[in-house]
């Protein structure tokens, strides 16, 4: 299947009502192509786990209205700039995560350093209504982050991401902004102008088709983009309820490094900074310089010049998939799962083997990564 081939297949998947991203990844992973999905009879796609009978009749429905290279052809006239999954530059970071975007819209200017994921990305969320304390805050990390090289990622919204962006442009530096809309579609329309200016210094993100107006549902969505694409989060001012904590949710179960910013213990608007940092799920803010250095500790990942280990023996073909993933750092288990192609419980033997020999250590979290030699 050549890669225009498999990009149809993508877009013709995407539009399927009730199969989702998660969905597709398993599709994938099951066939090895989504072209091959496509083609499969009924009892070959009730063999992977989510395919019921109701998905399963919409599918037929689907296939038999489709044609994923018209589709693709068609497609193209309206969204002229997407990538998918089997493009090689569709962001490597977002690649990873459990449910990547199965198309991704976008418009300005692309930085092959940003996909590629050896130009750290930052994502800056909180809430649409920030105190003066929480502007000033996010002003100043904003402008210390672009000055040092870093991207930034928000959402457009109202508030803390406004700022972020704001002051990330002010200071000549590169913006990313994830929209729960169509990439042509402004909101709020009050932010008009802030989109304009981010074009020429960034991009404009988003995983609905153009034209998609605004939807309720669509914001939570976007956020596990927002920390998909990041190296890091960090959350400025958040109520207990704001959406930003849904993005560091996310941040976390991508094994994202999470920051929150310290407010007063009856500041409301700050209760759910403080809840992250009481369960231990995000580093606290103190100073600007100490934070460059934290966000400068991250590896920095080189699709240039991998690393090639030297492993002390030869391993058996049911650990080395395994072994392959752990390459570069320390990894979460689900995605160990989902990058080797194993099983679950194959990947859990193998681990554990893999444990044993030395090879392997499990690090808090259920993460894992190789042991140096």
């Amino acid at each position: 299947m050549d890669i225009l081939g498999e990009r149809a297949f993508w877009l013709a998947w995407s539009q399927v009502p009730g199969v989702g991203a998660v969905l597709l990844q398993r599709l994938k992973e099951h066939f090895g192509t989504l072209g091959a999905a496509w083609s499969a009879s009924k009892t070959e796609l009730g063999q992977v786990e989510g395919f019921g009978y109701h998905t399963l009749a919409k599918v037929e429905t689907a296939r038999l209205q489709m044609h994923p290279a018209e589709l693709l052809s068609q497609h193209l006239l309206k969204n002229p700039t997407f990538w998918t999954p089997s493009d090689a530059d569709y962001p490597r970071l977002l690649r990873e995560i459990p449910s990547p975007p199965p198309v991704l819209y976008y418009r300005g200017e692309v930085d092959l350093q940003e996909n590629l994921g050896t130009k750290g990305l930052v994502g800056i969320v909180g809430t649409r209504k920030p105190s003066e304390y929480g502007i000033r805050w996010t002003r100043k990390i904003s402008t210390a982050l672009a000055q040092h090289g870093f991207t930034i990622v928000s959402g457009l919204a109202d508030g803390i991401d406004t700022e972020s962006h704001t002051a990330c442009l002010k200071a000549g530096g590169r913006t990313l902004a994830v929209l729960g809309t169509g990439v042509d579609v402004i909101y709020p329309q009050k932010n008009r102008e802030l989109y304009k200016q981010i074009l020429p210094q960034g991009l404009v993100l988003s995983e609905y088709r153009a034209k998609t107006p605004p939807d309720r549902s669509h914001f939570p969505a976007r956020n596990r983009i927002i920390a998909g694409l990041s190296r890091a989060v960090l959350v400025m001012e958040a109520p207990t309820r704001s959406g930003a904590l849904i993005t560091a949710r996310y941040a976390n179960e991508f094994g994202r490094d999470v920051y929150a910013l310290p407010g007063r213990l009856d500041d409301i608007s700050f209760q759910g900074c403080l809840k992250l940092l009481s369960q231990g799920a995000s580093t606290i803010v103190t100073e600007i310089d100490e934070l460059l250095q934290m966000l400068g500790a991250i590896p920095q990942l080189d699709l240039c010049a991998p690393p090639s280990p030297v492993l002390p023996l030869s391993l058996p073909p049911d650990l080395q998939p395994v072994m392959n993933t752990l390459l570069i750092e320390s990894l979460p288990f689900d995605l160990i799962v989902q990058q080797s192609g194993l099983t679950t419980a194959a990947t859990s033997s193998a681990l554990l083997q893999l444990e044993l020999m030395g090879l392997v250590t499990q690090l808090p979290g259920m993460r894992y990564r190789r042991v140096d030699f």
